[in-house]
Order: structure tokens, then sequence, then C-alpha cells
């Protein structure tokens, strides 16, 4: 059976001269009836002839290029100027030189190139017409000849118009795409720096700290299948991040939210850093993307900590209010500090846009005593 639905899509997908033929044609066949004969466009004040045997020449010059109006604008111009012409001194005045506006506004609109040379050389071969028509016997007079020529100049200028418009619209998908793809390549990197930085900042931590074990053997064997445990989360993370990133994948994905901080704080606190944590609030059933972006907070803050304040007091306290979700992250300055590994500060300069994106605040500070706090709050749930 055939699909009727399909016929608009299929139509959209065949050239535009097959798309443009009908209606040349009809233009065409509608000149060859002797009901509209005589009933065209009259220039120069010629009487009108009969339908003779050239007329059928003369239309279809005039109307069938028209099938190629887009494609071809200029050569279908061409061809259109010159059936026109042959139908005004000939006097046939046929329906067929309805297409010369046509013509025009298709040159306006779709001519990428050698624009002002067409427009000259239609200008003069106009001027040739009108002093040809002028020469046998025609009544127009130079005002007729002019407003008509002004009234195909407005003609060519809708064509522009409709070129400059089409171009500023391609011009701006084009600055919305590059947007896009910009915006999806940072957040690429955001995720990859949440997901990448935290579980090999706590292997490195773990690693080092190996070092001094190898006369305990016992929390040598224990630092070890930590690290390795810590690396197996982070294979499954960045797994699970690939899963989000393929277009294929249907199947829903997982993202971390503030009920995985649990796994987040005792892996953090089997790096070596003594974590307490608190929650305070009732948590609501759905507060959108609040949740992920505190779970990300908790996440890089405890990321810092591990990096430049291992084994100093850390506290993660967590708020859940009837509208927002409070976050606050400190240290108390009392561990070592270390440099390594060493940060660019993209961490916090990502957690700042996502939380500004939810239209919350972020700050990030040092503390007198050497530590430092991380405080965010994220709107949530109903905004009304």
């Amino acid at each position: 059976m055939i699909d009727y639905r399909r016929i608009p899509d299929l139509w959209r997908r065949c050239d535009v001269t097959v798309r443009d033929f009908p209606f040349a044609l009809f233009l065409f066949a509608a000149s060859l009836f002797p009901a509209f004969h005589g009933f065209g466009t009259q220039l120069g004040g010629l009487a009108t002839r009969p339908f003779d045997a050239l007329t059928l020449a003369a239309v279809a010059i005039e109307g069938l290029p028209l099938a190629v109006r887009r494609r071809w604008p200029a050569a279908c111009l061409a061809l259109v100027s010159i059936g026109f012409a042959l139908d005004q001194l000939r006097g046939y005045h046929e329906v067929a030189g309805t297409a010369l506006p046509i013509a025009l506004l298709s040159v306006g609109a779709h001519l990428e190139r050698r624009r002002r040379v067409t427009a000259v050389v239609f200008s003069l071969g106009f001027v040739s017409l009108a002093v040809a028509l002028h020469l046998l016997g025609g009544t127009e007079k130079v005002d007729g000849f002019a407003l008509f020529y002004v009234s195909l100049v407005l003609v060519w200028g809708v064509g522009s118009w409709l070129r400059a418009t089409r171009a500023a619209e391609a011009e701006q998908r084009l600055r919305v795409a590059e947007a896009t793809r910009t915006a999806e390549r940072t957040r690429i990197a955001r995720e990859l720096h949440d997901v990448v930085t935290h579980h090999v900042t706590a292997m490195v931590v773990q690693a080092e700290a190996a070092r001094y074990l190898t006369a305990a053997p016992d929390r040598l064997d224990a630092t070890l299948s930590t690290i390795t445990d810590t690396g197996r989360r982070a294979i499954s993370d960045l797994r699970h991040l690939l899963d989000l990133l393929n277009p294929d994948h249907d199947t829903p994905v997982d993202t971390p939210s503030v009920g995985d901080l649990h796994t987040l704080v005792e892996q953090t606190r089997r790096a070596g850093q003594p974590v307490e944590f608190t929650e305070e609030g009732e948590r609501a059933e759905s507060v959108g993307s609040a949740e992920f972006v505190a779970y990300r907070v908790v996440q890089e803050a405890l990321t810092n900590a591990l990096k430049y304040a291992h084994g100093s007091r850390t506290t993660v306290h967590l708020c859940y209010g009837e509208k927002e979700i409070t976050v606050r992250v400190g240290t108390d300055g009392s561990g070592a500090r270390t440099a390594s590994p060493g940060g660019s500060g993209r961490g916090l300069a990502g957690l700042r846009e996502r939380v500004d994106a939810l239209g919350g605040e972020f700050s990030a500070d040092r503390q007198a005593n050497g530590g430092f706090l991380v405080r965010a709050r994220i709107p949530a749930g109903d905004p009304r």
C-alpha cells in the first residue's frame, strides 16, 4: 500500500529542478489556451497579434526555463528575457510573460556570482527592447517604460532581501552550532576532570603513602587493595561517562547524586583523609540537576583536600532545604600541605559554572587557620 504521508517528504527530497518544473510547465500550458491569448504583460503599446507558429516558441522560451530558476538563475533570466522580448516585439502578449519578474526574483535570491554584471546586462537589454518597441511604432511613453523598469528593480530587490535573510539565518545556525559544540566540549572536559581527577588523586596519595609501609605488610596490603579498588571505580565511572556521550546508547545511565556521597566519603577516608560527614533536613523526592551538582561540589572539594591538605580534618555538611541544597566542605589546616599532584584551578571554575547555571551561589575561600572552605547554594525543586 502507498503511504501518502511520505509523499511530502519524498517531494522535498527531489532536486530543485524537478520541483520547479511543474510551475514552468503550467505557465507554458496556460499560454496555449486561446481564452488567455492577449491577456499577458503588454509593454510598448503594440497591437496584439493573433496566435501563430512562432508564438509556441516564444511562450516555450519564456515559461519552461523557470524549471532551472534556482539551479541556474542567470541562464534562466537570459532565456526568459529573450522569450519576453520576442513576445512583446511580435505583439503576442501571452500569460507566459509573467515569467520575467519570477526569473528576476530568482536571480536576486539565488545568484551568487557576477550579480552586478547580470544587472547591467539586463538593464541594457531592457533599454534595447524599449528602443526597438518605439521604432516598431509602439505607443508606450518613456514614463511607462521607466515605471515598468522600476517595478522589475523592486522585484530584484525583494529577491536580494530574501538572499540576505537566508544568508543571515545560515550564519546564525553556524554560530549556534559552534556554540553548541563549544558547550559540549566544555561539558565533556568538565565531566572527565571530575571523574578522573578525584580517583587519580586518591590513587597517587595512597601510592605515596605505601612507600612508608614496607615494614608493615598488613597495612601495605590494605593500601594496595584500596588503590586497586579506586582504580576499578575510576574505570567504572569512565565507562558510565562514555555511555552518556555515546549517541547510540539508549539504556538509561545512572549519574552520581547526593545519594552516592557516603561511598565518596568512605573512599576519601580510605585514602587517608579524616572526613566528618553530616546531613541535615529531609531529602526531596525530585530535585532535578541539583543533586548531581551537589555531588560534584563535594567530590571536587574532597579532591582538593587530598591534594593540598592531606591528613587535615575535613568536614562535609549537606543541608536539604525546601527549595535548595546547601553544601559546605572545609578543612582545618592541621594536615601536611602538599603540591602533588598539582592542579590548574579548572575544577573550581567548572563548579562555579555548574552552580551559576542553576541560579545558585558558589564560593571557595582560604581560612585564617590555613584551611579552606567551599560553599554552594544550589536551587532545587519547584522554583515557584
